[in-house]
């Protein structure tokens, strides 16, 4: 039985513009991306039903029988038990959504839906709580519940590195260090929820950290930084200054002093010394976000909501973000004043205006920061961010 996780077509419009160059399921919430959650469960390595343009690098091999899982859908011991039961042609739903299917990919059509004979399948609804990544603001939302899903099970039955630093300064017992991690005179509160410090990471001086907190493989957090709590930093990434219930997948540096609340930002971004977002509206009224699927910006329903970042996109020293603000896959902002809460893919530019950052540029900044990390830029990668600018063209509304 092959495992297949798929794109739920209105969720990944929902989480563009992470989805732009990603499938669902390689989101990071907690501690592991939705994938990495399910091969654990399951004990088997999934692959992707996703969009034509990324399945070379996110391949998916489907056979007569497979199990096919909403990628969006972050896995729990009682829905493991229930998918992994699952016999051909049979489904699970969940307030009128599916969430796992067992059979052909034959049943789904091309973006991604049952054809309707398959809805007739037989179903069976899962009446127990779940998290799914519905939503871009989901991800920092739900980051609390999924550290602490991950932690418990990353942990169970181990025992971690001790801490080996005299300096450091350790309040609770839920606190894991991997392997080949580096501590040095840190405060780390593990009473409010788990701490989970990956293979290689680093704490520098002076870090204050408060759980729940996943700092992934590889990952630093620098010198003085202050880390608030329900946030993850991704591998091979590095903070620095405030940091607060915020996800970076992974790639990405925001070295430096400045604020970064309530916010969730992609790979191989760059936030510039003494940047700051607004993550709480000074009316105190609900925030409003850009979606891409609607075309306009929607309520999220809360009032704390900061900066969704697509990959590869940067911005330069003390660049001021308004609450709720979506930055586009490849924008280069800076300069001063507040840009405007939507910023298109490939934006160049700041409050001041935008030109088109054109993609033979674009690919010499990319390469120069991926070779930072010792991870070549494939012509694989140029064809689909090539196909993202071409896709996203009509949102550039400075060449109309």
């Amino acid at each position: 039985m092959n495992i297949l996780l798929f794109d739920h077509p209105e969720i990944r419009a929902n989480l563009l513009p992470f989805t732009f160059t990603r499938p669902l399921a390689d989101i990071r919430c907690g501690i592991l991306t939705i994938r990495e959650k399910w091969k654990f469960h399951l004990q088997k390595e999934p692959g992707f039903l996703t969009q034509d343009y990324l399945s070379m690098k996110y391949p998916g091999h489907a056979g007569v029988d497979n199990l096919i899982i909403n990628g969006a859908v972050c896995p729990s011991y009682a829905l493991t038990k229930a998918v992994s039961s699952l016999k051909t042609g049979q489904q699970i739903m969940k307030d009128g959504m599916l969430i796992a299917f067992r059979g052909s990919t034959e049943n789904f059509d091309k973006s991604f839906h049952l054809h309707q004979d398959a809805e007739q399948a037989e179903t069976a609804v899962f009446h127990e709580p779940i998290n799914i990544i519905q939503h871009k603001w989901s991800i920092f939302q739900l980051n609390r519940s999924e550290i602490i899903n991950d932690f418990e099970m990353l942990t169970k039955g181990r025992k971690p590195q001790p801490v080996a630093d005299p300096h450091t300064v350790v309040y609770g017992d839920q606190l894991f260090i991997e392997e080949g991690a580096d501590i040095k005179a840190a405060i780390i509160n593990a009473t409010k929820g788990p701490v989970y410090i990956g293979k290689g990471a680093t704490v520098q001086e002076g870090a204050i950290i408060s759980g729940a907190f996943a700092l992934c493989d590889h990952a630093t957090v620098n010198m003085g930084a202050k880390i608030r709590g329900d946030a993850t930093i991704g591998p091979l990434s590095k903070v620095g200054g405030e940091y607060s219930n915020s996800v970076i997948f992974g790639y990405s540096n925001k070295g430096h002093d400045g604020f970064l609340g309530n916010s969730v930002i992609g790979e191989w971004c760059n936030i510039g010394a003494d940047s700051n977002n607004s993550n709480l509206k000074n009316n105190y009224t609900e925030v409003r976000l850009w979606n891409y699927r609607l075309g306009k910006f929607e309520n999220t329903g809360s009032q704390f909501c900061g900066l969704m970042m697509g990959d590869h996109a940067k911005c330069g020293i003390n660049t001021m973000f308004n609450t709720g603000t979506v930055v586009g896959v490849g924008a280069n902002i800076f300069g001063s004043g507040f840009p405007r809460n939507y910023i298109p893919s490939f934006a160049w530019g700041g409050a001041s205006g935008f030109s088109t950052f054109k993609t033979p540029k674009f690919f010499e900044t990319a390469e120069a920061v991926m070779k930072r990390r010792n991870v070549p830029l494939t012509d694989m990668e140029k064809g689909i961010m090539t196909h993202i600018f071409e896709a996203t063209a009509p949102n550039r509304f400075w060449e109309k």
